[in-house]
């Protein structure tokens, strides 16, 4: 939806340097960006791009020199980053209409419950005790099951799948791929070797306004339910186990794995491809870097964590530089041991002939 560059700021609350007038048409990165189009600069590194870019307006920190910017509107805001991301979405607003109705091809169980300015695409199935709430957006090829609660607004992309008696909370995003509420691994041993499978018989709820990646998998709970709390981010190609808790506004990076009953607390930050055991507890506030291995609990809020198992965060980085240099300390250390074999063989008597 184009915007007046006066209107923008206004509706950010910023700062307007240059023509209000200006139009905005769409957001580019900066090092593209053309007449009719709004980027930002929110690292210093990418001022030179700044200086020599032909977007008609940018979204700039209240302290970035603008002397030589050479650009017809300039919007001040404390935190860029932040703003610029309400840009987009208020010129995404027409993409972002929801749609309503039913596609013909698409299968509701008459015992389902579908609230109003609901949209269920082709190919979509919707089994017997689900409830829709209003707004709810589904997209083709989405399968949800029996005793399915989907919250108000929430949005199921293409091909996701939502087994039974899974809860799904309002203003929730589920993106393309994502199964929520497949079987846990739960697999008994036996005296012959072989493997008895046991019932999983929970199920997962998410709460509001949570964000799961593309091809990320939730396990059910072997009883209860494995929980991901409000306002948690779930980016592509996770993996959660059987019976384990996210906390609040806790973002999962690609690629990254938490073992079963697990229980992450608020604000946890987990980098990619990181892997945690099962049976811990995460302390709120933990920050574990990208391909750590935590094999035990963390008990300190706000700690950080990296290496495979993983340690404190300086302490590990130290380490990785000692162990950089362990072929240096090395060949040192054999220089040293030549040496001290010299003098003493040096300091050892001559013996005298009787």
């Amino acid at each position: 939806m184009p915007i007046r560059a006066g209107e923008l700021a206004q509706w950010l609350g910023a700062e307007l340097t240059g023509d209000p007038q200006v139009l905005i048409e769409r957001a580019s990165r900066i090092e593209e960006a053309e007449s009719g189009s709004i980027s930002f600069v929110a690292n210093p590194k990418y001022r030179s791009f700044a200086r020599g870019t032909r977007a008609s307006a940018l979204v700039i920190g209240l302290d970035l020199d603008s002397t030589d910017l050479d650009c017809p509107a300039l919007i001040r805001v404390a935190d860029p980053y932040a703003s610029f991301a309400r840009v987009l979405e208020r010129l995404s607003e027409d993409d972002r209409k929801p749609r309503r109705g039913l596609a013909p091809q698409a299968w509701v169980h008459p015992d389902a419950q579908i609230g109003e300015n609901v949209w269920v695409g082709p190919f979509s199935s919707i089994d017997s005790g689900s409830v829709l709430g209003e707004g709810v957006q589904v997209h083709p090829a989405v399968c949800i099951g029996r005793n399915v609660r989907i919250g108000a607004r929430s949005i199921l992309h293409p091909g996701v799948v939502v087994y039974d008696d899974c809860e799904i909370g309002t203003d929730c995003v589920l993106h393309a791929g994502a199964v929520i509420g497949s079987d846990g691994f739960g697999f008994a041993p036996q005296p012959d070797g072989s493997f008895r499978k046991i019932p999983q018989l929970g199920n997962v709820r998410l709460e509001a306004h949570v964000e799961i990646g593309a091809n990320t998998t939730i396990d059910r709970a072997t009883m209860g339910s494995t929980l991901v709390k409000s306002g948690a981010k779930i980016d592509n190609l996770v993996q959660l186990a059987h019976n384990v808790e996210v906390g609040e506004y806790s973002v999962l990076a690609a690629q990254s794995g938490v073992s079963g009953s697990t229980k992450i607390g608020r604000g946890v930050q987990v980098g990619g491809q990181a892997g945690l055991v099962g049976h811990i507890h995460i302390a709120d506030g933990t920050r574990i870097n990208a391909q750590s291995g935590v094999n035990r609990g963390v008990q300190e809020p706000g700690t950080a964590l990296t290496g495979s198992p993983a340690g404190p965060y300086r302490s590990e980085l130290k380490a990785q530089v000692v162990y950089r240099t362990l072929p240096e300390m090395e060949a040192r250390l054999r220089a040293l041991e030549v040496q001290v074999l010299r003098m003493t063989r040096d300091q050892q008597p001559t013996q005298q002939e009787p």
